[in-house]
């Protein structure tokens, strides 16, 4: 799964000579948080919701309104945005592009075909990604458990679960408590909960969770 299947496209963008006032007021009307800035057709930079609400007065400032709006109206958003911008190219696999809005703490990137701009990738369409691989809007039994870290685990689990009648919905490996150790987490359709515990009991070490979900 690249980024250019779950971004955002085209995305809203907006001008660098836009007001905070207004580039605020298209924010609450658009319901989005982040935008990517555009000057002469080129991206520039990147502005967030939070770096438009800290440029603005205080509200317990001594300013009356007329003048907090005269303030307003001659700051720009190329005064108040991100202009060292973290971009991906839409082939750029989901889950690097999570690993860098991680590790950078921000939470959206522009994403980029041949040097232009085609849209927005953001924390939202990825947390969207991660309800459908785990499978979050699909009644099923889920199971948590810890197995061995060594090949041919992932194997026995499916061959018992397929033995047993049972298809696989969703399926993720985490890290373990050890490193000897790994924890997977699955949903399972066709099984009742304690045919399913039945049909894995040989074969993970120990159950953490289990339910209908």
């Amino acid at each position: 799964m690249f980024v250019g299947d779950r971004m955002t496209s085209p995305g809203i963008t907006i001008p660098s000579d836009i007001t905070i006032h207004d580039a605020l007021a298209l924010f609450k009307k658009e319901k989005i948080r982040r935008a990517p800035v555009i000057e002469k057709g080129k991206l520039v930079g990147i502005v967030s919701e939070g770096d438009l609400l800290n440029a603005s007065p205080s509200p317990v400032t001594s300013l009356s309104v007329w003048e907090m709006n005269y303030l307003l109206s001659k700051v720009t958003v190329k005064q108040v945005m991100t202009k060292k911008v973290k971009t991906v190219d839409v082939t750029t696999p989901i889950e690097e592009a999570a690993r860098i809005m991680a590790d950078n703490k921000i939470g959206g990137m522009p994403v980029m075909r041949s040097g232009k701009l085609v849209g927005i990738i953001t924390e939202t369409d990825l947390f969207k990604t991660f309800l459908e691989l785990m499978g979050a809007r699909q009644k099923a039994i889920r199971v948590t458990a810890a197995i061995d870290e060594k090949p041919g685990q992932l194997a026995k689990i499916t061959k018992a679960i397929a033995a047993a009648g049972g298809n696989f919905i969703s399926f993720g490996q985490f890290t373990g408590v050890d490193p000897s150790t790994k924890t997977v987490t699955f949903k399972v359709a066709g099984l009742k909960k304690e045919a399913v515990k039945k049909a894995l009991t040989n074969v993970v070490l120990k159950f953490w969770d289990i339910r209908e979900s």
